[in-house]
């Protein structure tokens, strides 16, 4: 059996959900067996040295499937004796599957999120869709959201299997959380004697950070001591700091700013609830595919609360270890904050369900092992008849 080759443009150090799914998966294959193709990134040479496989970085720092990309991913298969490939976010960069395909490569997979769901639905970009289902083996998708959106652009030939991302639960139990990183946090951002909403996540408008300074008001309302603590960084940034002060409650609207991955724990550990009311906009075009983060703060032991777009629902049990909520109305977002911050005891359980149904049911080793069988071509590893999980033609 040959190596794989990773080709995706989402890659740490740039933080993102998707950066953590591909880190997550590569990290988990045979260190000797991969390589990863990804862009330029700020900082990387010093991350790239740290992981047990190598890493070849484009020169731009949105890797896309020109030709001259196409021809060095071309080389480096060959290179590193490749005869496999999984692309990290479907589109655009399985539109180079044929060229690999006539390079030798055997099995390729193609990972879908939530940004596919455009170009399932877009004129022209749906063609390019069609044409990544069709050069690749097997097409993954998140959830029935994200299926029942893409599968159709497929086309007959498209293949799908279900891919979901997990969590490193050890890693968010309050054991293993830094104490004097939490500490920190409480300190530099007056949270002592608060009662803390967190969100983590970068700061797009989809994401609904403005709802949960909307809401804020009525929360404080009543629970005076609450405040918003926002981590991560993003072109959203200047406007949700003048709608705090529209609102009042600029003095209780704390801005992290963008953290490592790694820090995330902390965040969560200085929080009694996490909040993220994602929505769904531009007439479904743009949607939540899943949100590893409400898994990693259901992972800490947090209540959480969801947004009802896309493929976020997937994420909770409603009612019992968070909420789903409309993130378009900020109203019905504050109820859910303040019924759980109002309950200390029904949170506490919320989140202790949550961190069990975590660990039981979002695992990276399933996830990785499920990923490494959709990648063996057919005739090696397992036995086909052993695979009927992995691979099923037209759900």
């Amino acid at each position: 059996m040959g190596s794989t080759l990773v080709i995706t443009n989402d890659f740490p150090p740039r933080q993102g959900g998707i950066e953590t799914f591909v880190h997550a998966m590569a990290t988990r294959m045979p260190k000797d067996e991969v390589v990863v193709y990804t862009s330029h990134e700020p900082g990387a040479a010093a991350y790239d040295a740290t992981l047990p496989f190598p890493v070849v970085r484009d020169t731009t720092r949105m890797l896309l499937p020109t030709r001259r990309a196409t021809r060095r991913a071309v080389e480096i298969a060959r290179a590193h004796g490749c005869d496999r490939v999984w692309f990290g976010a479907a589109a655009p960069l399985g539109l180079m599957a044929p060229a690999l395909r006539r390079a030798g490569v055997r099995r390729m997979v193609a990972t879908t999120h939530g940004h596919e769901i455009w170009w399932a639905k877009t004129p022209g970009a749906r063609q390019l869709m069609r044409r990544i289902g069709t050069g690749v083996d097997v097409v993954t998708y998140l959830g029935e959201y994200t299926r029942t959106r893409i599968e159709p652009a497929l086309g007959p030939r498209g293949r799908m299997s279900r891919l979901v991302p997990g969590v490193d639960a050890g890693a968010f139990a309050a054991d293993a959380v830094d104490d004097a990183a939490a500490e920190a946090l409480r300190t530099k951002f007056a949270l002592h004697g608060k009662r803390v909403i967190v969100c983590v996540s970068r700061l797009v408008e989809r994401k609904g950070q403005d709802a949960l300074i909307r809401a804020l008001p009525q929360i404080r309302s009543r629970i005076p001591e609450a405040v918003l603590l926002i981590v991560g960084q993003g072109p959203y940034e200047k406007r949700l700091r003048e709608l705090a002060r529209e609102h009042g409650v600029e003095g209780a609207v704390r801005f992290a700013g963008g953290v490592p991955h790694a820090d995330t724990p902390a965040c969560y550990a200085v929080a009694d609830v996490f909040a993220m009311p994602c929505r769904t906009r531009k007439k479904g075009l743009e949607a939540e595919g899943l949100g590893i983060v409400f898994l990693e703060a259901a992972a800490s032991g947090l209540p959480v609360v969801v947004g009802d777009s896309g493929g976020a629902p997937d994420t909770v049990l409603d009612g019992r270890t968070g909420h789903v909520v409309d993130g378009n109305e900020p109203s019905a977002v504050a109820r859910a904050l303040t019924g759980v911050l109002d309950d200390p005891a029904r949170a506490a359980e919320m989140g202790a369900e949550g961190r069990r149904w975590v660990a039981r049911e979002w695992s990276w080793d399933g996830s990785a092992r499920h990923l490494m069988r959709l990648l063996t071509p057919e005739g090696e590893g397992e036995h086909p008849a052993q695979r009927t999980d992995a691979v099923s033609a037209r759900h």
